[in-house]
């Protein structure tokens, strides 16, 4: 009788990691449907929510932050790891796991670190343009890496021998068509015929200073009947954020919401969008060919945000905005000469190198079922290279 495959990932903190370990979750699902995968995060990060609405076990570990704001407690990081991924090897024992795969944030390198002790192959994957400080780590304990981004290569110890996949996404946003679904999407978020539609994400939780510019720039756009403002606050923001656009009167052109249950039909809807630079959001616009002005979070591990950003704007698919440049004076100056040139807006999304983002999830799955010697592995891998 064939042992079911079993395969234990790490993932935790932000939706830039938990998100691509989604992916890759159902991707192995689609190859394998008996598959048993299961996750290990901590009870700090958005994990404890997500990865059990999207129907996923999570194990839980205890381990700190690769975070040199730690200050004095970093020196407990060495016993925090150890401690972690003896923690983890019993997981994979326990779970009677084939393959572990660390997907990044901190609760990914433990995972690493119990399938060594455990002696079992494993897998990392690299979500930004610049690596993080635990996949870092992970990524000397294992000779298989996979990467969102190339350019994130140079920054690994053995990126030399790492897979360029893509980034690995999550439902719809993989096979959006933007124009296909686009009169159905306007329908739907109520933007009128002929209007322009912008749209500003602050992500999961909101940006305060995407918000901030949002709401001025809607107070200037106050009178125009062509422009339209769909801002993405967050649930804390949203009440102050109505209430501001009503007294600056461009709650006339804005609407403020706390989030998008349908990604895929707010960026079919929009004609250009505002927002953060994480990894998801960068290959999902890379992939659909969204046009968009970038702001970088400022206080991201390494900067790593700008570096995302890059990967679009060098191509010229997006403009890269400074964080504390972004008023509501320079997003005027940056937002509106696009949307009044629909030329140029089409040139932006035709720019992007779409890569392989929208087939990330299955290509990481054969190469995580190639790992576990699953006969699934077979009819795909000859996408992937061999790694040692």
């Amino acid at each position: 009788m064939r042992t079911p495959l079993s395969v234990v990932i790490g993932a935790g903190g932000t939706g830039g990691h938990i998100y691509p370990g989604l992916a890759l979750a159902d991707a192995l699902r689609r190859a394998v449907p008996d598959a048993v995968v299961s996750f290990v995060g901590t009870e700090r990060g958005l994990e404890t929510r997500l990865i059990p609405q999207a129907g996923y076990r999570l194990h839980t570990v205890d381990m700190i932050p690769f975070d040199p704001s730690l200050g004095a407690k970093r020196y407990l990081l060495p016993a925090a790891l150890l401690k972690s991924g003896a923690q983890c090897r019993s997981i994979l024992r326990q779970q009677e796991a084939q393959v572990a795969v660390g997907m990044g944030g901190y609760p990914s390198a433990p995972v690493i670190v119990g399938a060594r002790l455990a002696g079992l192959p494993s897998l990392v994957h690299e979500s930004n343009a610049v690596p993080g400080r635990a996949n870092k780590f992970a990524a000397r304990l294992t000779p298989h890496i996979a990467l969102a981004f190339d350019r994130s290569r140079a920054h690994l110890a053995g990126g030399e021998r790492a897979e360029t996949v893509g980034m690995p996404l999550v439902g719809p946003l993989a096979s959006l068509d933007r124009t296909a679904l686009r009169e159905r999407a306007r329908r739907e978020l109520g933007v009128p015929a002929g209007t322009r539609l912008l749209l500003v994400n602050g992500g999961s939780l909101g940006a305060a200073r995407l918000t901030e510019a949002a709401v001025g720039l809607a107070g200037r756009y106050r009178s125009r009947t062509d422009l339209r403002l769909l801002v993405k606050t967050g649930p804390a923001a949203l009440e102050e954020t109505r209430e501001r656009l009503v007294a600056t009167g461009g709650a006339a052109v804005a609407e403020a919401v706390p989030y998008l249950d349908r990604m895929d039909l707010a960026y079919a809807a929009a004609d250009l969008v505002v927002c953060r630079a994480g990894s998801a959001t960068v290959a999902e616009l890379a992939t659909i060919g969204m046009p968009a002005v970038l702001v970088p979070y400022p206080h991201a591990p390494g900067d790593h945000q700008t570096h995302n950003a890059r990967v679009l704007s060098d191509a010229g698919a997006a403009v890269l905005l400074p964080d504390a440049e972004t008023t509501a004076e320079r997003l005027d100056a940056l937002v509106t000469p696009l949307l009044d040139d629909p030329a140029r807006l089409a040139a932006m999304g035709q720019a992007a190198d779409p890569g392989t983002h929208a087939s990330a999830a299955d290509l990481l799955a054969a190469k995580v079922l190639h790992l576990a010697g699953h006969p699934a592995a077979h009819p795909t891998t000859t996408y992937l290279r061999e790694t040692a």
